[in-house]
């Protein structure tokens, strides 16, 4: 009765599993949710969009000023005047008000070149959080499909042990049979009840360690972590890649080096708005006032208006600032020096981490071919075993080992297959193609 309920057990989790599971992600649909509801990636578009912004005339500092402004003043007052005969005059209530409105309009005609490399300068960082936002995109997807394609194994290891808990629970009735006609003993029994214990948990944890990794995945894309789905478990390699070509494209298209020039022309930039700082500055205002003025019973007049325009040029110039201009200036050529090391040493960094993947990469793809031989073998060799097992030629113990060699042959494959794509995308995206690889 024991094994009995561990059988329908597991009948019901092997009926279960594909029922939960039906609708196929495709490579291309998980690129395209990811693309659209990523959270890391919705971020970057959005720090994109602000620093196109930045980037726009309207920060430029090009384009002039225009300020209004307008007050309004009412007062009531006693007023006591002493003429020079001595007589008094007292008046109570005086009320006085004026009203004044103006428009005005000022622009910078010259900044010593500033307002220019400026500009130039919010352009560069717009270019900048493009880079930002590929670097983010790139690690997105290869962290969406290293989980993509640990599904797919996962998913290939259920079927894998799924036949060997198929193969366990036939062996289990065998010797059920067998006992009952005293044809094995007991001991045979106990070893296949066993067996298929083992077999059976280690079936329920792939099958729950697949559903974590699918919710894992779910999220990378930006969707229900409960959504349900099957993914495509075939993968096409990528052909004709060179360690020579990969060095070569690397040096002009890795995302860490180009975000590494960007940052040395910015420090340029920087450095020549520093020195736009002892350079004299003109600046033009303009302005039209309109004011009003009722001053009430005492005044000598009663209502004053004025109206006019006002024009104007002023003259800026930083003679001498305590030397913080000089400060400046030298610190931005250590910044500029120091980031032409950054460059320099992410040069150098990204041949070591090309070669090194490349490395990675034959070495992948090496030991998926002895995998896929070690395979074969072991799978000629469970079959011998099985007719044999089934003659009576060999014993359970030798026939359960040659079980193992198989299953774990067919579970070293399934990893063999998926690690050798997970280090070719790896090596394609140092070398800055991974946004054109075949998925």
């Amino acid at each position: 009765m024991r094994y009995k309920n561990i059988i329908i057990a597991t009948i019901l989790w092997v009926g279960f599993a594909p029922a939960t599971a039906q609708n196929i992600l495709t490579k291309t649909e998980a690129v395209a949710l990811a693309l659209a509801h990523n959270f890391d990636i919705r971020t970057a578009q959005n720090n994109i969009i602000i620093a196109q912004n930045n980037a726009g005339l309207m920060n430029s500092g090009y384009l002039p000023s225009v300020t209004g402004t307008g007050s309004a003043n009412f007062s009531f007052s006693d007023v006591e005047n002493t003429l020079q005969s001595g007589d008094v005059q007292s008046v109570s209530g005086v009320q006085t008000k004026r009203y004044n409105g103006s428009i005005g309009l000022a622009y910078t005609l010259f900044d010593g070149f500033g307002r220019s490399y400026n500009y130039q300068k919010l352009k560069d960082t717009y270019q900048l959080s493009e880079l930002q936002a590929r670097l983010i995109i790139e690690n997105s997807l290869l962290n969406i499909f290293t989980a993509y394609y640990e599904v797919a194994r996962l998913t290939q290891n259920i079927r894998t042990q799924r036949r060997g808990l198929d193969i366990s629970g036939d062996r289990l009735i065998r010797a059920k049979y067998s006992s009952d006609y005293g044809q094995n003993t007991q001991l045979d029994l106990l070893n296949a009840e066993v067996d298929y214990n083992n077999d059976s948990i280690s079936y329920l944890t792939i099958l729950q360690e697949l559903e974590n990794q699918k919710r894992n995945l779910n999220l990378l894309i930006g969707r229900d972590v409960q959504t349900q789905f099957m993914v495509d478990t075939t993968i096409a390699y990528a052909q004709g890649l060179h360690v020579a070509t990969l060095l070569d494209e690397a040096k002009t298209t890795n995302i860490s080096i180009l975000q590494e020039q960007a940052l040395l022309i910015n420090t340029q930039h920087d450095q020549r708005i520093v020195s736009t700082a002892a350079i004299p500055k003109i600046g033009l205002s303009a302005a039209y006032n309109y004011s009003i003025n009722n001053f009430g019973a005492t005044s000598f007049f009663d209502r004053q208006n004025s109206a006019g325009p006002t024009i104007g040029a002023s003259l800026t110039w930083n003679i001498f600032d305590g030397g913080l201009t000089k400060t400046r200036k030298q610190n931005t050529f250590i910044l500029m020096e120091n980031q032409q090391l950054n460059l320099e040493r992410t040069q150098l960094e990204t041949q070591r981490n090309v070669s090194n993947a490349w490395t990675i990469y034959q070495t992948a793809l090496f030991v998926l071919q002895a995998e896929k031989k070690n395979l074969q073998t072991n799978k000629r060799n469970f079959s011998r075993t099985q007719e044999q097992y089934t003659l009576g030629q060999v014993t359970s113990i030798e026939f359960r080992q040659a079980q193992l060699n198989y299953l774990n042959a067919s579970l070293n494959y399934n990893q063999a297959k998926y690690s050798a794509k997970v280090a070719e995308l790896t090596l394609l995206q140092l070398s800055g193609r991974l946004l054109q690889a075949n998925f």
